[in-house]
């Protein structure tokens, strides 16, 4: 049963996320720690404060997925509910600085970023591990799960945040975006570019969506951005290193 109620006091620090600082109003000490690597004493530009609303709303989520994969339901943790609410919650309001929360594997390579996303299960994760494998130290991770991409200035910059998946690989750490690779599993590696079109149902697949319809606006809006400034790959990829070269020498014509 859900125990969030105002008999627990709130917790009050400050992060700062693809350079928006936020201050965050909680109430598990185990989320400041979470967002450790990103708090700040700038001045903050808005509020999160999760309520025992927004975690019933994450539990319900929760537990519709549950039913539709057969599985039980399970009642998850106050800290953990919280978690993904303030998540869902900063997620929404970034929209509103132009700032994508995006599904996917990103890196940098030589100082430019690279978004591999995929269904569920392809391997974006192992892709991106090829990649550090095949250049070493010329790469490092800026998350892998679920970066956000900010449109400013005709630029599109990929930045960091803690939610960065089962394998916890991310950086507080920013870099330009260089290409989307859509990822297939296949016996061989090939790389092609993706049509404007296929590569605007990428965008609507893997980007945040919002039941807001001012904010679902901004989002479409900053999705037709990304699809001018951002190239796009279909790659065809085995589990072998291999993918990795290849998928570098297709983007950067080498």
């Amino acid at each position: 049963m859900n125990t969030y109620d105002n008999s627990i006091p709130r917790i009050t620090f400050t992060v700062a996320l693809a350079n928006v600082p936020i201050r965050i109003s909680c109430r598990c000490e185990e989320n400041k720690a979470f967002l450790r690597d990103y708090l700040t004493d700038r001045e903050p530009v808005f509020t999160i404060e999760p309520t025992k609303d927004d975690l019933a709303q994450i539990q319900q989520g929760l537990d519709r997925i549950a039913e539709a994969e057969g599985n039980p339901k399970e009642q998850r943790s106050d800290s953990f509910l919280e978690n993904n609410a303030i998540h869902a919650l900063i997620a929404e309001k970034l929209v509103e600085y132009d700032i994508l929360l995006f599904h996917g594997s990103a890196l940098c390579m030589d100082g430019q970023a690279y978004i591999f996303a995929a269904p569920s299960g392809t391997g974006k994760s192992t892709h991106a591990r090829f990649w550090r494998e095949a250049f070493g130290d010329r790469v490092w991770m800026i998350n892998d799960d679920k970066p956000l991409i900010r449109v400013q200035d005709g630029k599109a910059m990929v930045y960091g945040s803690p939610w960065d998946g089962k394998h916890h690989l991310s950086r507080n750490a920013s870099a330009p975006l260089r290409a989307i690779l859509w990822l297939f599993q296949s016996a061989e590696n090939r790389l092609k570019p993706m049509a404007k079109a296929d590569a605007y149902q990428v965008l609507l697949r893997q980007s945040y969506s919002s039941k807001n319809a001012a904010t679902a606006v901004r989002i479409l809006a900053l999705e037709m951005k990304l699809l001018d400034m951002a190239a796009f790959y279909q790659m065809e990829c085995n589990m072998e290193i291999g993918a990795a070269l290849t998928a570098w020498k297709g983007v950067n014509g080498t």
